[in-house]
């Protein structure tokens, strides 16, 4: 019983360095191992939706599936035997989306429809961000992460103020065009304007009077700016990041692994320990 223990134990250990070890070889290939395995989930529900295809290939899909979700099936359970408080886990964000992931090709064995429900595993993509634990992205993901929360004030006045002039505009074009150009309703209006200035343009509601053309086009052209607005607003917070770290030196690469972002008078990598040239 005390081997068996033991060689359990063993077990348990490999399985949460593979499973949880985002700094390790085998754990970042698991992750994305998984990652692959996602992606093609996805991409098979979504084909199992074009009729020619699944028609042609209907038993092959059924078998990918039951493939995948049986390897989706093992791992949660790994999961939960792997980890000391596997409670944590199983109630957790990623654990409840790990389980839900699983559910819907054993429900359709009793319920029609449910197999579709698979595309829930998209969003166990959200496990990409454990890979962006890694040394590599750490620099690169802090100063994103230290620039969006710096301009997030911004953002979000920006915003009120869009969402108020589509308010305005909508109503300005509800009055002008009215309900025999299709603007039934200032909602309705708003649609259009929202529409319009982020410049998707569905063409199913357009102004006819030559006034409403003329706002038309000022909400076209208002909605370029509107677009690079966050976009300067969020790059203008990462030019003072950098400027604030200047500690750190992008062009002093590790040998051995390729790893960047090491201080200045840095003499080892940070991520596999080799010695750097600082030239």
């Amino acid at each position: 019983m005390k081997s068996e223990k033991s060689i359990f134990k063993k077990f348990r250990q490999k399985a949460h360095i593979i499973i949880y070890g985002t700094n390790t070889v085998y754990g970042r290939l698991f992750d994305l191992f998984l990652l692959v395995v996602i992606l093609l989930s996805v991409v098979l529900v979504m084909l199992e939706t074009v009729q020619g295809f699944d028609t042609k290939y209907h038993d092959q899909v059924v078998f990918l599936e039951w493939s995948i979700t049986i390897f989706f099936t093992i791992e949660y359970f790994l999961r939960v035997i792997s980890i000391n408080k596997p409670f944590k886990y199983i109630f957790s964000f990623y654990g409840i989306i790990d389980l839900i992931a699983v559910l819907p090709m054993y429900l359709s064995l009793f319920l029609t429809g449910t197999s579709v429900l698979t595309i829930i595993r998209a969003f166990r993509l959200i496990r990409l961000f454990k890979i962006l634990n890694h040394p590599q992205f750490t620099g690169q993901s802090l100063h994103l992460k230290e620039a969006m929360l710096a301009s997030r004030g911004k953002i979000v006045v920006f915003i009120y103020f869009v969402l108020i002039s589509t308010v305005f505009i909508g109503s300005i074009m509800y009055v002008i065009e009215g309900p025999e150009s299709g603007f039934t309703s200032i909602p309705t209006s708003i649609y259009w304007t929202i529409v319009t200035l982020t410049t998707v343009g569905y063409g199913d509601i357009s102004p006819v009077t030559p006034l409403g053309q003329f706002v038309a086009s000022f909400v076209m052209v208002l909605g370029y700016g509107i677009i690079a607005v966050p976009t300067g607003i969020v790059t203008a917070e990462m030019a003072k990041t950098n400027r604030k770290h200047p500690e750190i030196n992008k062009k002093n690469p590790c040998a051995n692994c390729g790893t960047e972002d090491h201080y200045t008078d840095a003499e080892f990598c940070y991520n596999c320990g080799n010695i750097l040239r600082n030239d």
